[in-house]
C-alpha cells in the first residue's frame, strides 16, 4: 500500500469518526452490507421435498453469505431486510443450496458502539436434487443479538448470533443457529451544524468558532493591546492607552515622562520634571550635585566634586612641586633616614585631606647615561611611594613617574644646578 493510500484510509476510518452526539440527531438513516459467517443447521430438520426418498441431515457447518438492506428513521429503530446464501452438503452424499429472505425490526443504542437486538420472519428453503432432499421452503421465525461499531460516518462493522426456529421432521420445533460478520455503508448521514463557542452561531458561520462572540461575525470585540478598549473604540489598538480614545498618554521628547506631567516636554529629561540635568555654571557638576550651582568649581585636586570654587590649604600647598628634604644614596634609590621627617610630614597631610591624589615624579641630573637615569628616577620615584603606603597611605592614590634628566630646572654644568635637579615633586592629581 502507497503512502497517501493508507494516509486515505486513516482519514476515513478516523478523521470521519462520528461523536455520540451526531448518533442522537441521525434521522432516516440508510445502511447497504454484505455479510458472512457459518450456520450450524439442526439434522432433525424438516428441510425437504415430500417426495424425498428418505429425510437426512445437512453437514454440520455450511458457508453463509449474503446481502443486506437497513432503514433506520430513528438512530435506535430500524427495518432490515436480508437474502442469503446456504451452500451445503446431504448426508450420504448429493449437495444442497439453502437460501433465506428474511425482514427483521433492529433495536440498537443510539453510541458509536452499538449493541442491538433484532426479530422478524422470513423464507428459508432448499435447491437440491431428488437424490438430496429436493426443494422446500418454510416460513420461519428468527431472532437475534449482536454489537455494531460505526468506525466512521460512512461505514459499520457488525458481529451477531442469529436463530432462526423451523419445524421438526415428526413435529415440533428446531434451531438453526448462525454466527455472522458483515460491514455496511452508511448513507444519508447528516452533520448537525455545531456551535462550538456556544454563541447563537453555528460554526460554518461562525469565524471565531472556539470565541464566543455576537453577530455578524461570532468573533468577540478585540483589545489586542489590553487596554480595556476594543479594537473598533481603541484609536490605537496596538498600543495600551487611557481613556478617551485608547492611546498612551503623550510624551513629545520621549523620555518616558508624560506631557502633562513634563516641565520640558520638548527636552528628553528625568524625573521627576521630565526636564534634562541642568549644569548651569558648566562645571561639569548638574546643578542637583553641585553645592554651588552658579559658580564653577576650582579644578586644583582638592574637593572638586562639590561644585564650588577653592583654593588649596597651605598645609597641602607646602606638598607640592619640588620636595626638599628628600634625598638618596649616591646612585641608588635608598632613602636617606634624614627624609623621614619630611615623608611622615606629608603622611600626615595625605591622612588629612583623604581625597588627595599625588604623582610622585623622580628626576636626575644629566651626568651618565640617559636610559640609566630614568630608570633611577623612577625606582626613586617609586621608593618614596612604597613608603607612604608602607605609613597607611591608599595605594591607589599615588602614582610614580619617573623623568630622569629630561625636565631640569636649572643648568647641569654647575654642582649646584645638578643639585637642584636631583629631586623628587609632588603634583596633585585632578580628576
Amino acid at each position: 500500500m502507497t503512502r497517501s493510500a493508507a494516509s486515505l484510509l486513516v482519514l476515513l476510518l478516523l478523521g470521519t469518526t462520528p461523536a455520540h452526539a451526531d448518533l442522537l440527531s441521525q434521522r432516516h438513516l440508510v445502511e447497504l452490507g454484505l455479510f458472512g459467517g457459518v450456520l450450524l443447521p439442526n439434522p432433525e430438520h424438516a428441510l425437504l421435498d415430500e417426495r424425498a426418498l428418505l429425510q437426512r441431515p445437512y453437514a454440520e457447518v455450511a458457508p453463509d453469505l449474503g446481502l443486506r438492506l437497513a432503514y433506520l428513521p430513528m438512530p435506535y429503530l430500524g427495518i432490515e431486510l436480508e437474502a442469503a446464501l446456504m451452500p451445503t452438503t446431504v448426508e450420504g452424499g448429493g449437495s444442497a443450496l439453502l437460501l433465506a429472505v428474511r425482514t427483521h425490526l433492529l433495536l440498537q443504542g443510539p453510541w458509536r458502539v452499538a449493541p442491538f437486538v433484532l426479530g422478524g420472519f422470513g423464507v428459508q428453503g432448499v435447491k437440491s436434487g431428488p437424490e438430496a432432499q429436493g426443494n422446500d421452503a418454510d416460513v420461519q421465525p428468527h431472532f437475534g443479538a449482536g454489537l455494531k461499531l460505526y468506525a466512521t460516518r460512512f461505514l459499520a462493522v457488525r458481529v451477531e448470533f442469529r436463530d432462526t426456529i423451523g419445524t421438526r421432521i415428526g413435529g415440533g420445533t428446531t434451531h438453526h443457529y448462525e454466527v455472522l460478520g458483515g460491514l455496511s455503508w452508511v448513507f444519508n448521514w447528516r452533520e448537525k451544524p455545531v456551535d462550538s463557542d456556544g454563541d447563537g452561531l453555528v460554526d460554518p458561520e461562525d469565524r471565531c468558532p472556539r470565541e464566543p462572540g455576537p453577530r455578524p461575525t461570532g468573533c468577540p470585540p478585540r483589545d489586542r493591546d489590553r487596554d480595556g478598549f476594543s479594537d473598533d473604540v481603541d484609536r490605537c489598538p496596538t498600543l495600551a492607552g487611557v481613556a478617551p480614545d485608547g492611546c498612551p498618554p503623550k510624551d513629545s521628547d520621549g523620555d518616558g515622562i508624560i506631557d502633562k506631567n513634563d516641565k520640558c516636554v520638548n527636552e528628553p529629561g528625568e524625573a521627576p520634571d521630565g526636564c534634562p540635568p541642568r549644569d548651569s555654571d558648566g562645571d561639569g557638576i548638574l546643578d542637583k550635585h553641585d553645592r554651588c550651582p552658579k559658580e564653577p568649581e576650582t579644578k586644583n585636586g582638592y574637593q572638586d566634586e562639590d561644585g564650588c570654587p577653592d583654593e588649596v590649604p597651605a598645609a597641602i600647598k607646602q606638598f607640592t612641586g619640588a620636595i626638599k628634604g628628600i634625598t638618596f644614596e649616591v646612585n641608588r634609590a635608598v632613602i636617606k633616614a634624614s627624609s623621614h621627617a619630611t615623608l611622615d610630614k606629608a603622611v600626615e597631610v595625605l591622612k588629612e585631606y583623604p581625597e588627595l591624589r599625588l604623582a610622585i615624579r623622580g628626576h636626575t641630573d644629566s651626568t651618565g647615561k640617559r636610559e640609566k637615569n630614568l630608570l633611577l628616577s623612577q625606582q626613586r620615584a617609586e621608593a618614596v611611594r612604597a613608603y607612604l603606603v608602607e605609613q597607611g597611605v591608599a595605594a591607589a592614590r599615588l602614582e610614580s613617574e619617573g623623568l630622569g634628566p629630561d625636565e631640569p630646572v636649572a643648568s647641569n654644568k654647575t654642582a649646584r644646578g645638578r643639585a637642584e635637579n636631583r629631586r623628587i615633586e609632588f603634583k596633585i592629581l585632578v580628576k
